[in-house]
């Protein structure tokens, strides 16, 4: 008997085609997408973003990578690789957007009770009462989860890893020497408890990454209490100098005013005065003409 052919080789998975890396191209000649991004738009950013993310915490003998522009060219040529043909900016301004909902979402679901409903169980207009993003769907919340937690893991100090160590149980060696079907009894009774330190670790990511989210919403809040605080003192300034200005003028036109009056007084008593002398003179010529027709008259009577 001949002996069978060997198997053909299994196709390649599709995670390992998609961690391969981008191919570096030009973007000169590249057009880029304007309209509103699609979902297998934004899955691929959250893809591109992890690998960036992985690829830069590993530890490489090259020249160290430039932080911004050159992190975020990465992530466009690996997105244009893949379909999503979108610049650098636009992954850049989408990132930021995608982290801001999930942000407000993982945060409403933290705090969230019988008295109010899930997010993912609200329709868009009730999740616009709650100051909620609209449009965050649950494939996207778990993928910017997934790296958002990845990040965390990767820049958790040592002292942490090691606590998380010591938290978790040791492993069940009894498992070793029981039949199988006994240890497939004894692994779905012991699910509980596997997975008690999962979710110390899940709060404790949890906690680091919304301490990482409060100082980056401080260091926004404090650039924009700076920017809030130039522009008032601009305004406080420009409004000192324009009343300063009016209480100049309004100076100048009282002081106007009075010279109008002193010299409107200054000319009703001059023509008083001038009244004054032609009365008098007035009165003189009077006495004088009556004593002349007197001494007239004496003159005539004597004649006579």
């Amino acid at each position: 008997m001949s002996n069978p052919p060997p198997p053909a080789a299994p196709p390649p998975l599709p995670s390992t085609l998609h961690h391969q890396p981008p191919h570096i191209t030009t973007s000169t000649n590249r057009e880029y997408r304007k309209e509103n991004w699609t979902i297998q738009e934004t899955l691929t950013l959250i893809t591109a973003k992890r690998l960036d993310d992985e690829r830069r915490s590993k530890p490489s003998t090259s020249s160290p990578s430039k932080p911004g522009e050159l992190r975020w060219k990465w992530v466009e040529n690996y997105c244009w690789d893949h379909g999503c043909f979108r610049s650098q900016n636009q992954c850049n301004d989408k990132w930021d957007n995608l982290l801001r909902d999930y942000k407000k979402v993982r945060h409403y679901q933290s705090q969230s009770s019988h008295h109010f409903p899930s997010y993912w169980s609200m329709d868009r207009h009730q999740r616009k009462l709650h100051n909620l993003p609209t449009n965050m769907s649950s494939e996207v919340f778990e993928a910017v989860n997934d790296v958002v937690q990845r990040k965390c893991k990767t820049h958790r100090p040592p002292q942490q890893q090691q606590q998380q160590q010591q938290q978790q149980p040791p492993p069940q060696q009894s498992f070793v020497s029981q039949p199988p079907e006994q240890l497939a009894v004894r692994t779905d009774q012991q699910v509980p408890e596997i997975e008690a330190p999962v979710t110390v670790s899940e709060e404790s990511d949890s906690s680091e990454t919304d301490q990482s989210s409060e100082n980056l919403e401080s260091e926004t809040k404090r650039k924009k209490i700076g920017t809030i605080g130039s522009s008032i003192m601009r305004s406080a300034s420009v409004f000192a100098q324009t009343l300063k200005s009016c209480e100049e003028k309004k100076a100048k036109r009282h002081q106007q005013v009075m010279e109008l009056e002193q010299r409107r007084l200054q000319i009703e008593e001059t023509r008083n005065e001038v009244n004054r002398k032609g009365i008098t003179d007035l009165v003189a010529a009077m006495t004088n003409l009556s004593a002349a027709i007197q001494s007239l008259i004496a003159n005539h009577y004597d004649q006579t």
